[in-house]
């Protein structure tokens, strides 16, 4: 079997030419008006350091811009929330981020859900959540999202399809099984407190793992011909499949080179929206 290989990379730099093209439309619009994510750190995390670095990298790539704010390890609910909300009210400012996760004194949540709607363009607020569950318009969360992305640029069928989702995190696992099911698949999602997980797996069309832990999807559980969607990583670039895994595969996607591209792209995306519809451009 010769798998087809999802490469989220090469459609991330082709998604980013479009959107480089409609931020020059947005200037000629309204010049001086460029789009902006605001990025908010936390603490001293370098993983999280590196990310928000990539997505501000990212911003400039396409001709937005990004505004970075960090702030100590010791910061609090209450000292979060007023930045959050400063942000808020800041027109030039058109999507937030609050990157993930922060320190366990936070009370991330009720900081997440303290983002206006309309910037919200990492899809992290309940709201936003059960509007895109209900099949209403908002901003997904951006890896799943970017996921969909990929399953439908490469013309993945989903209609009827069982798809089993490793992980039910609030900004990945319950997202993508929300956005599978309204696609028409047949869904199952499977956690740290399920019953034997090989048996759910092997009975997989479309499988997305995001347990946060290396290998921990072997090939003996696959079964030939399903899609394997892989949206972990970790160090010396293995993901939550085993890589012997893939060549049963129909399609996956790699590590690297998979899904992470395209969570950055969807993220990139959702903010210039915001910001036209800010400008009134669509």
């Amino acid at each position: 079997m010769n798998p087809l290989i999802l490469d989220g990379k090469t459609l991330a730099k082709n998604i980013e030419q479009t959107l480089a093209e409609r931020t020059s439309a947005l200037l000629a619009h309204a010049p001086g008006r460029t789009p902006i994510l605001a990025t908010i750190l936390v603490g001293n995390d370098p993983a999280s350091a590196t990310y928000v670095k990539m997505k501000g990298n990212a911003c400039r790539r396409i001709g937005m811009d990004s505004r970075s704010i960090e702030l100590s390890e010791n910061t609090t609910t209450a000292e979060l929330e007023q930045v959050i909300r400063q942000l808020n009210a800041d027109p030039d400012v058109h999507g937030i981020l609050l990157q993930h996760p922060v320190p366990h004194q936070i009370d991330e949540r009720y900081c997440f859900d303290a983002i206006a709607q309309e910037k919200d363009v990492d899809g992290v607020t309940c709201l936003g959540f059960g509007r895109m569950t209900m099949g209403c318009d908002a901003y997904g969360s951006a890896t799943p999202a970017g996921i969909m992305t990929i399953l439908k640029y490469y013309d993945i069928p989903l209609k009827g399809k069982h798809a089993v989702i490793l992980g039910r995190s609030p900004i990945l696992g319950k997202p993508m099984s929300a956005m599978l099911l309204n696609e028409d698949c047949t869904i199952t999602v499977c956690h740290s407190r399920s019953y034997d997980v090989q048996s759910h797996v092997r009975q997989a069309d479309i499988i997305v793992a995001a347990v946060g832990m290396p290998a921990f999807v072997q090939a003996s559980w696959i079964k030939p011909g399903s899609v394997i969607v892989d949206a972990g990583y970790h160090p010396g670039g293995i993901g939550d499949v085993d890589p012997a895994a893939f060549e049963l595969a129909s399609a996956y996607t790699p590590v690297p080179g998979g899904v992470g591209p395209m969570t950055i792209s969807t993220l990139m995306s959702q903010t210039l929206t915001a910001a036209e519809r800010a400008l009134g451009i669509s």
